[in-house]
This record gives structure tokens, sequence and C-alpha cells, in this order.
């Protein structure tokens, strides 16, 4: 229109919801724009948290002895053998200190002890969860350098921080009727004072607690060996019944180790 005719159409600017596709945005659509949200994650540099598995400790069993000849010792590694086969718990081998001189050891020809299993003291005790104590016996009961370990275990009695704790018994015997039931039995004394539980195999050896065939050790008490004067060697029996009452105990273990 011309001068001082009708109205001029105002230039309003377009709102930004309806800028077409065939033009670039204007200054005002990027202000009318979403604040973005800040996200304070750096993009350089970042690091995943390492996912760390739970590390579950086995259980442990005390294969814990005394032997002067080996014959005992020879029970106690097979023993142990029957302990690792059950997954989860592990063995250990320790033996107990000696009470005899050196000089006196070897004036009875025992042979050189196996460096490569440590002494064990009574403090040691409390990071076991199961034990099998063994040794020979001496007119029925256990060998003095056993009785001598247990009676140093008093401050443990005092707290009795061995309570509930299951453990069982193997022996060596010089001849059949000298002692394969009475050496264990008389030696659940010492498990009774500090609250601990005896475990004995019972007949869970099956047929082979009824063989007849040859002489063999144990009882269901424990596993044994005849030792005789000395040069009688365990038999793969009594060595078997050794590996069973390991294999035995530790499933006694586990299964009271179960929440």
């Amino acid at each position: 229109m011309g001068k001082g005719g009708g109205c001029v159409p105002s230039k309003k600017k377009k709102p930004s919801s309806l800028a077409t596709a065939d033009g670039p945005g204007t200054d005002d659509d990027a202000a009318n724009a979403p604040i973005p949200i800040e996200d304070d994650r750096t993009t350089t540099g970042t690091t995943t948290p390492a996912i760390t598995a739970r590390t579950i400790s086995p259980l442990k069993i005390f294969v814990v002895f005394y032997s002067m000849y080996g014959h005992v010792e020879s029970l106690a590694k097979r023993m142990k053998k029957g302990v690792d086969g059950v997954e989860g718990v592990e063995a250990k081998l320790y033996r107990v200190p000696e009470t005899l001189s050196q000089e006196v050891v070897e004036q009875m020809k025992a042979p050189v002890k196996d460096s490569e299993i440590p002494e064990i003291t009574a403090a040691e005790l409390v990071e076991a969860d199961g034990f099998l104590f063994g040794f020979p016996t001496r007119y029925g009961c256990m060998a003095a350098q056993m009785k001598a370990f247990f009676d140093s275990t008093g401050q443990l009695w005092k707290e009795q921080t061995l309570a509930g704790k299951p453990a069982g018994f193997f022996v060596s015997t010089g001849t059949q009727g000298g002692g394969q039931e009475t050496t264990a039995w008389t030696a659940i004394t010492q498990l009774v004072h500090h609250g601990m539980l005896f475990v004995p195999i019972g007949y869970t050896f099956g047929a082979g607690m009824f063989k007849m065939d040859s002489i063999r050790g144990g009882s269901p008490y424990g596993a044994g060996v005849f030792a005789g004067d000395g040069s009688r060697q365990a038999t793969e029996t009594e060595l078997a019944l050794a590996e069973h009452q390991g294999n035995y105990m530790a499933a006694i273990v586990k299964r009271l180790a179960q929440p």
C-alpha cells in the first residue's frame, strides 16, 4: 500500500516451534531450546570399578601326631589324602614335640623325622576346624609325648577355645591285644575337658571292617596299625582305612560348618 494508507503487517518473529526444516534455526531457537542436564562424569580417563570375587577359605583339619618309628606317620600321610579328597576341606600335617633327648632317640634307633612336617604349638590349634590325633600306645594309653602336648593346652581349656570342634583318633600298637581300642577311648577324656566332639568311624568302612583274611589294625574308634617289633609296616588295608577316616572326618567337618 501507499504512504499513509492502510496498515502495514508487522514483521513478527516466527515461533521456534514453527521453524521450517528448509532453513537454519535462528539464535532465538537456540535460546528456547531445553537446558541440558549437567553430567559430572568426565569423558576421558574413566575407569570401571573392578569386581572382586569373594574368596572362601577352605576348612582346615589338623592331623596332629607323634610317631617314633614312622608307623603312625604313614597313617597320617594317607589320612591327609582322604581329607584333601573332599572339596572345600584341606589337611595340614603336624607332629608334636619330642620329649626325649636326642641321645636317647638315637639309642632307640629311631629314624630321622621328616623335616617337611613342622612341630605344632598349642596356640596353633585355634586355627583348625577339626582334628585327627594319632599316637602309639603305651600300656593301653597314648604315648607320653602326645600327653605332654595335651597338657600344654591349659590356656585353651581355660577359655574353652576348642569347645564344639570335632576330633578323632588313630593309633599304633605292637600286638593285636595291645590297645587298638583302649588307646583311643582313654584319650577321649582329653576331648571331654575341652568340650570337643569325638567322631569315631564306626563301621562306615563297610566290608573292609569285617575282613578276616589278614591281620589288620583299626577299630570303630579309628584307624590303626600293628607295628609288631617295629619292622612290620602298615598294610594297604590299614592305609585304606586311614584314608577313609580322613575322608569321613572331612565330610563331618564340612557338614558342621554349614549354616
